[in-house]
């Protein structure tokens, strides 16, 4: 199984999707990095999972990936669409040191990765309402993800909500939260990985105004006490 039976890719992007999938093993066996260690699992629910949300991202636009983990979805992304500037962000120094040896080792260019937690790195006005897109995939429910991720995102910037099944009762309860941070939910798209019976969901929320200087809060409040 190969990353271009669903998305076309030149051979140098399949070399990289490979060496990704190696290096994700290899080093699995000495951080947490997943639970998914098959091949095959790695392709269709890390690396196409990712490229699921590639269709919203327009070429050379600004991405911020909050809490990326092995870096998913902004790796996958960034060897899909090599014009892409993308900022990976973890609060893990083990993963920043990982995902540092992939873009070595892969030889990603505009790609960086910064140690932190997103409630204080949304803070710093280099990194602040900076970006055309955020993403995030799996962090939080919803109502504590929007105030990570919205202050990031540059006035007319679409965050990108990667989530599970079964959303609608998590996002009527984050209507306020989007509604304070400066958001408006765009759309929401529902879709079943290829070849599995996972269902996904894309949540789009637009920043239609900048947010508040007093938000995001303090670390551990947004998760604490929802908006």
């Amino acid at each position: 199984m190969q990353v271009n039976v669903f998305y076309e890719t030149s051979k140098i992007q399949d070399e990289q999707f490979n060496e990704y999938a190696d290096l994700i093993v290899e080093w699995n066996k000495k951080i947490n990095l997943t639970a998914i260690t098959n091949r095959e699992d790695i392709i269709i629910k890390h690396f196409i999972d990712s490229l699921s949300i590639s269709k919203y991202i327009n070429n050379n636009l600004k991405v911020i990936d909050i809490g990326t983990g092995a870096g998913f979805p902004g790796i996958p992304l960034k060897i899909y669409n090599p014009s892409l500037n993308i900022t990976l962000l973890d609060s893990l120094n083990k993963r920043i040191k990982f995902l540092d040896t992939v873009i070595e080792e892969l030889k990603l260019n505009n790609i960086r990765t910064i140690h932190g937690r997103a409630e204080e790195i949304a803070r710093n006005n280099n990194y602040r309402e900076k970006y055309d897109i955020v993403t995030s995939r799996a962090v939080s429910k919803l109502n504590t993800l929007v105030e990570y991720m919205l202050p990031f995102a540059k006035k007319n910037g679409i965050c990108i909500c990667m989530k599970g099944p079964n959303i609608y009762e998590e996002l009527d309860e984050a209507k306020k939260a989007i509604k304070i941070l400066g958001g408006k939910v765009e759309k929401v798209e529902e879709f079943f990985l290829p070849k599995t019976d996972i269902k996904r969901t894309v949540i789009i929320i637009k920043k239609i105004k900048n947010t508040d200087e007093k938000y995001p809060r303090n670390a551990g409040i947004p998760i604490k006490k929802p908006l």
